[in-house]
């Protein structure tokens, strides 16, 4: 069965043939804190991450961002990104989840805050 779901598990975006590629030509080039596993190709034109678990990008952090999408050419792993006091830890997109953004107001906010008592509605006669 593992081998079935291996080998149709076209969503996850790890199929056999980017493994036979990522085998053929990849080099591993780092690692980051979500588990996801970075590689290029051996001439350094290519750039790709393997997902750990579920494929979104949005998992991808920041400094490993810039370096997919060739705006850095060193890789997070040969130089220091230490981050800044005033800055946030990485978090993926949580639309869907428990932990998504509700504005005020929102129907789906868990803690909807009661009218005022003393409005009183207007209603036509």
């Amino acid at each position: 069965m593992a081998l079935f779901s291996e080998l149709f598990a076209w969503w996850k975006g790890n199929t056999i043939g980017t493994r036979l590629f990522t085998w053929r030509k990849g080099v591993r080039v780092g690692e980051d804190g979500l588990g996801n596993v970075y590689y290029r190709e051996r001439d350094g034109t290519r750039r790709w991450v393997i997902y750990r678990t579920v494929w979104e990008p949005s998992q991808v952090p920041p400094e490993w961002h810039g370096w997919l999408h060739h705006t850095v050419d060193v890789p997070p792993t040969e130089e220091d990104y230490t981050p800044r006091p005033w800055q946030k830890a990485h978090r993926p997109n949580m639309t869907g989840t428990y932990e998504a953004y509700r504005p005020p107001g929102s129907t789906l906010r868990p803690q909807v805050k009661q009218p005022p008592r003393d409005y009183e509605p207007w209603q036509p006669k």
